[in-house]
């Protein structure tokens, strides 16, 4: 569970009853499934309700916006885990307090491209929902759609987009004045590139392709945004 969603719960602990508190968690747990089996548009509220074992009338009265509110709240629980879990490996492999040697930084943009990567993996519900997102995002409310890039990619990105000046500070990337724009290049060429093949998870690929598709991302990315002369 991410540090956004623990503060979530310790807020909620403090405003509302235990018994409510464990049953709204509980129908947030079963929509997930729902969700990222059906997809927005199918999914029901007599299924959501069914999926949670209560009736429509209490999803209701948890969730008064009904199948719009319920997904939202599950695609930024998910989004939040997520998100800290980027994090996380991202400080753990370029500190910008500690920018690697030049010729270490291709390594560790490689392992960093890995490490996002093997999140599609390890979190199969959140990338089932984005996968359900994106095919359908003509019938996901905006707003909805707003609370997931807020609480999810948003963040990644601005904080790679510091990390990333941050190198260039160091002299080891030119990002051209536009930090968060070579972020943006970055993960399209790594994990984006994975997800995409993947289908978000659903085919794996061979270990040889993933190998071949993030090893020459991160080469690709270099090629544009290494500083001269490293």
């Amino acid at each position: 569970m991410g540090s956004g969603n623990e503060a979530w719960i310790e807020r909620a602990r403090r405003e509302i009853p235990p018994r409510k508190l464990e049953k709204q968690l509980a129908m947030v747990r079963a929509a997930c499934g729902v969700f990222g089996r059906d997809g927005y548009a199918r999914a029901s509220v007599d299924s959501l309700a069914a999926a949670a074992g209560v009736s429509t009338r209490t999803l209701y009265n948890h969730f008064p916006g009904g199948k719009a509110e319920l997904f939202r709240t599950v695609i930024t629980w998910t989004a939040n885990t997520v998100r800290d879990a980027q994090l996380t490996r991202l400080h753990a492999l370029l500190d910008p307090g500690r920018p690697p040697h030049p010729d270490l930084l291709e390594r560790d943009l490689v392992a960093l491209a890995y490490a996002f990567t093997d999140l599609i993996a390890e979190y199969p519900d959140h990338f089932a929902l984005v996968r359900h997102i994106h095919a359908e995002a003509g019938h996901v409310p905006a707003d909805v759609m707003g609370a997931w890039q807020q609480a999810g990619p948003a963040p990644v990105t601005e904080a790679l987009a510091e990390t990333f000046a941050a190198l260039a500070d160091a002299g080891l990337l030119d990002v051209h004045g536009d930090a968060a724009l070579a972020a943006v290049h970055y993960v399209a060429l790594g994990s984006s590139t994975i997800v995409q093949r993947s289908h978000y998870g659903v085919v794996p690929l061979p270990k040889e392709e993933t190998d071949r598709l993030l090893t020459g991302g991160v080469a690709a990315f270099l090629r544009a945004y290494r500083a001269t002369g490293t």
